[in-house]
């Protein structure tokens, strides 16, 4: 039941749109028919569909009759009455907008409060929110995937025809969680009649052109050129360009410097770079992605502020801090200024908020007015971008030292200079409540967000440029009434702005991040009050008794050296306490920071603590990283850096060799004196090998024996999803959003997967492939798929088709996705979730692979090694009889082959994301993760072969030798002794061949062949533990004879036989 509490209520302010009287006692029965909406009146329909000349609404009268909806706002607008009173009229909808008390700086705790967190639900009052994106980090695993809808409507609104940077700052893990109607970023205005005014003198002056700068060190220098000159005609000395000192202008100079290419690049036979199609680098403004260090400790961070800081010195800023450069533009004293797109519109505009004022006489006459001086075909308010940096920032050298702009240190260059457009603030967006929102008002309000898409800037409350398209016309529609060198202006800026890496852009992004506002006012605080506006004498650059002896970075180098080494450490020990006033610390946020950029490979905890402990320990200090991992586990793959952490924790080993050696030295050296010292020496040695041969063996026997615990135990308990939940969901929905809402159907133990399947329920595995890195059905077409065979399992099975005893097992929903350790669990009960399903079904749909230029579909899911091991896990213990394939909603379920286990039972030869990249910041492969579960599923099949062929039902094992003998016939390729794993420590690659299953299978056989069955030797003591000599199965008629179950006695799953176990 949807509540209005106070605790939000305290935060609105008005509502506007068509909401019926007794809307508090209807919101909570989402569709409400109207008595108005007749989706037969063709002519009312067109009429009031087609309003504003639009096509989006044509088919969709009174598509939403009755739905309600209701979105929160932080910046009124009139137009949206107009605008939400010809939606509802049309769709039937009721649609309607609040605005939060205290407009945008009260929004982002609105959010947080209606959306709720992963720990506690929102209060769900509202269904959409407008928002800027630095306020997602917050709230983003709260809001609605938009990815489905963006591919269903692609026709009307291409995704990447929008702007870049308001897509990246829109998506999180590969999702979309936000749609953007407007974007955000820095760019510079200059007065033209000023410069005119001025070229003479400044021609004189200083031997050159006064022309419009091009880099952050030409804008300075003209910028300190122009300050103290008369631009208005008074007598007065005005200033350079206007600026409001924020930190986010500071971003604007630090970008071209810090961000040369946000992915890798590749040069073509003609020495061309291309930047579009590599992995991500990593560059940013902000934080190191793999320490979380900010970068504040390299030559660009200073290089740029000490530019920074003259710009401010030659602005209007006045002592104090005191920058009202609005105020100082109107008055015609800027030569130009640096500013947001909205806030540089207002200035440059003829009747702009705050352009330029004409200065009057008494009388009321004109006496000076901008662009006097100007002839036909010129205007005095122009637009450029933000200028770019000669001197770029050096990834790739130790230190990063700041080199010049040349070749692959910066290789999207243009005529030597690196342009990084910053866009603060990100994008502004509209966002769906993924949380509390019904589907119905969800589509609703997504119907809302295209039509608007289509709707003329100046006829919509939320309008602005955002997409690539918008600069196809002559005149870009939202300038549509400006003069046309304003316009000319705007297009040539948004066409340098909105290219993506693909086409040569660079854009830098704004900090997405947990606690952003704390990090830029800490910023603010000791950058500005401390450092550029404090006085000399508090350790500050400005001198407020004769600022013109401000602290200069040449003349008086080691005090200003100081000082600014001073905000530095001040600086960083104020980002450190933020740091650790966040949940998680440190750690966490550098997890989160790599998955706002959309870093490959993913990390967990435990994947950078392993790096920090290889490259960087004083990090892993810092990060408290000794807590996440277990240092004697990495012994095997990271001895060396161990060993340097913490001496003698690994202990090492000489070999034989090694020892004759000695033994032949010290004979020599010593002579014979020292013989018997020598062989008792050897004789410890010997005895030293002996019990690690014997560790060795222990260790072996407890691998066999956790192979065979993994099949009769569950490490992690099995999680299911209904049906009929499963399929109104809409789209895969992540196993801790299920677990949250309580979702999921756990069973702790096999026996009660038993006793479960003993009532008539039916378990599907629904196994596929992810198409994203990040993402597991990034345009939902398999999810569709899964939906429709399933309906088609239960009709021809003959079940209730309400799908209400049908449960579902997905990976994306089933698995722990959160935390690593937790899945690591689960991933070792693969094998008894597998077996446990009554059917397997293959979902391979043809569709596109999000981060890959290929289509994924069945011969690329066979390709895969989880979705081959996910198939052998459960023929291998239940047969081929219940496993099916869909390729799709238009091609029906399938069952798959009598030997199609074949090509799948090459487990270790399907493909792996973790090797293709090299297994960057990652301690194992996923490889080894499958050796336990998969060496306990030989272990048990090779005991019913065995056993059967004892005695039993020898015509019941034939599919049980069919699997023995492709076994047989290729053991070292399904199941290989070792595995070549190239990784990378210290930024240098290795080739590893590391041991996979060794001699494992041997043992295996020769256990059950001795005649000890599945007895486990608990403590490695002789002493025996049966667990049981039966093979555990589920499913089609696969093995009949001596078989045991989980609990009860006999079973009967779905349309198969009653199996006595």
């Amino acid at each position: 039941m949807k509540q209005h509490p106070i605790a939000l209520l305290a935060l609105l302010s008005t509502s506007i749109a068509q909401v019926p009287q007794d809307y508090e006692q209807c919101i909570d029965d989402v569709v409400l028919k109207s008595s108005t909406c007749n989706p037969n009146d063709v002519e009312l329909c067109r009429e009031r569909c087609g309003v504003l000349n639009t096509q989006f609404l044509l088919d969709k009268c009174c598509a939403h009759d009755g739905v309600t909806a209701s979105i929160l706002a932080y910046e009124p607008n009139e137009l949206w009455v107009d605008r939400l009173n010809d939606y509802n009229l049309c769709t039937g909808a009721k649609v309607r907008v609040d605005y939060v008390d205290g407009g945008e700086d009260a929004m982002p705790r609105a959010l947080a409060v209606d959306i709720g967190n992963g720990f506690e639900d929102g209060q769900g009052i509202y269904d959409a929110y407008i928002a800027h994106t630095p306020w997602l980090p917050s709230i983003y695993d709260g809001l609605k995937n938009l990815s489905a809808y963006i591919e269903k409507n692609a026709k009307f609104v291409d995704i990447m025809d929008i702007d870049q940077a308001a897509r990246d700052a829109s998506a999180y893990g590969g999702e979309m969680v936000a749609f953007p109607y407007d974007t955000n970023y820095f760019a510079m205005g200059w007065r033209q009649d000023v410069f005119k005014l001025h070229s003479a003198s400044y021609r004189e002056t200083y031997n050159e052109e006064l022309a419009v700068p091009k880099t952050i060190e030409e804008l300075v220098l003209v910028s300190e050129r122009l300050n103290g000159l008369d631009h208005n005609g008074d007598g007065e000395p005005d200033w350079g360009f206007c600026v409001s000192p924020q930190t986010k202008v500071f971003y604007a100079f630090l970008a071209p410097v810090m961000q040369t290419h946000l992915r890798e690049c590749k040069t073509n036979t003609d020495g061309e770079f291309h930047c579009g199609v590599g992995e991500r680098t990593g560059q940013n403004l902000f934080f190191d992605v793999d320490t979380f260090e900010p970068l504040i400790h390299n030559e660009g961070f200073k290089y740029a502020f000490d530019l920074y800081n003259r710009f401010v010195r030659a602005s209007n800023c006045k002592p104090g801090g005191i920058c009202d450069f609005k105020a100082a533009f109107s008055d015609g004293r800027c030569a130009g200024a640096i500013a947001l797109p909205e806030t540089l519109t207002e200035m440059l505009l003829e009747d702009g908020e705050y352009t330029i004022q004409p200065r009057l006489d008494e009388e009321g006459n004109v006496v000076w007015a901008p662009g006097q001086n100007l002839s036909d075909g010129e205007y005095w308010g122009r637009r450029s971008i933000f200028p770019g940096s000669d001197k770029v920032l050096d990834w790739t050298t130790p230190g990063r030292p700041l080199v010049d702009c040349v070749g692959m240190k910066c290789p999207l260059a243009n005529d030597g200079i690196n342009y990084s457009p910053f866009f603060g603030e990100g994008a502004d967006v509209y966002a769906i409540n993924g949380r509390q929102t019904k589907p119905q008002a969800a589509d609703a309000i997504w119907d809302l967000i295209m039509w608007f898409s289509e709707v003329e800037p100046i006829y919509k409350p939320l309008n602005g440029m955002y997409r690539t398209s918008q600069l196809a016309a002559e005149k870009p529609k939202v300038a549509i009434d400006w003069n046309d060198i304003m316009a000319e202006d705007l297009r040539q800026v948004l066409m340098h702005e909105f290219k993506s890496d693909d086409m040569g852009g660079n854009p830098s992004q704004d900090l997405m991040l947990r606690a952003v506002d704390e990090y830029i006012y800490a910023l603010d605080i000791e950058m500005h009050q401390k450092l550029i506006f404090a006085d000399v004498s508090d350790g500050g650059l400005y001198n407020e008794n004769d600022p013109s002896k401000s602290l200069d970075a040449v003349k008086d180098k080691r005090v200003y050296d100081a000082n600014y080494q001073r905000f530095i450490s001040d600086l960083e020990a104020r980002f450190d306490d933020i740091n650790g006033r966040q949940d998680g610390g440190a750690l966490r946020q550098l997890i989160l920071w790599r998955e706002s950029l959309d870093l490959q490979p993913k990390k967990d905890e435990q994947d950078v603590c392993s790096d920090l402990l290889a490259t960087n320990q004083a990090i892993f200090e810092k990060m408290n990283c000794i807590s996440k991992v277990n240092l004697q586990s990495l012994c095997d793959t990271q001895k060396d850096d161990i060993e340097e952490y913490s001496p003698g924790l690994c202990v090492s080993v000489n070999s034989s060799d090694q020892t004759t050696t000695i033994v032949i030295v010290l004979c020599s050296v010593l002579g014979g004196g020292f013989l018997v010292l020598v062989l008792l020496f050897v004789f410890h040695q010997f005895r030293k090998m002996r019990a690690i041969a014997q560790g060795h063996e222990q260790l072996m026997e407890a691998t066999l024996n956790e192979s065979i615990r993994s099949l009769r135990q569950l490490d992690y308990p099995l999680h299911l999803v209904r049906g009929d939940d499963f399929v109104a969901e809409g789209k895969l929905l992540r196993h801790e959003v299920l677990r949250n809402t309580h979702r999921l159907t756990v069973l702790d133990s096999l026996s009660d997967v038993d006793s479960f399947i003993d009532v008539g329920k039916h378990i599907v595995f629904l196994s596929h492939q992810w198409t994203s890195f990040s993402c597991p059905d990034a345009y939902g077409a398999q999810y569709k798929a899964m939906c429709i065979s399933l309906k088609e399992l239960a009709r021809e099975s003959g079940w209730d088709e309400s799908l209400k005893d049908v449960f579902v097992w997905a990976d994306f929903c089933c698995l722990p996705q959160a935390n690593a350790s937790i899945q690591s669990l689960a991933v070792r009960s693969l094998a008894a979730y597998a077996a446990s399903a009554t059917y397997f079904i293959i979902v391979a749909p043809d569709t596109k692979h999000a981060d890959l230029d290929e289509v994924c579909d069945i011969d690329t899911y066979q390709k895969r090694m989880w979705t081959r091991a996910e198939q052998v896990c459960h023929s291998m213990r239940n047969g081929t009889e219940g496993m099916f394939i869909t390729k799709g909603e238009e091609l029906p379920l399938a069952k798959v082959e009598h030997d199609f286990f074949k090509e799948s039972l090459r487990v270790f030869e399907g493909e792996l994301t973790c090797c293709r990249l090299e297994h960057k910041g990652m301690s194992v492969c996923d490889r080894q993760c499958l050796v336990i579960p998969l060496l306990g599923l030989f272990g048990e099949l090779y005991r019913a072969s065995v056993e059967g062929g004892k005695g039993g039902n020898i015509a019941a094992l034939s599919s049980v030798e069919a699997f023995l003998t492709e076994i047989e016939m290729h053991q070292d390729s399904v199941f290989p002794p070792t595995f070549s794993r190239t990784t990378w420590r210290k930024n240098k690659q290795f080739v590893e061949e590391i041991v996979l299953f060794g001699d494992l299978i041997d043992r295996m056989k020769a256990r059950v062949k001795g005649g000890g069955g599945f007895a486990i030797d608990d403590d490695n003591t002789n002493t025996m533990t049966t667990i049981g000599s039966d093979y555990v199965r589920h499913g089609a008629d696969l093995v009949r004879n001596d078989l045991v179950r989980h609990g009860a006695t006999m079973i009967r799953h779905g349309a198969g036989q009653g199996i006595r176990y």
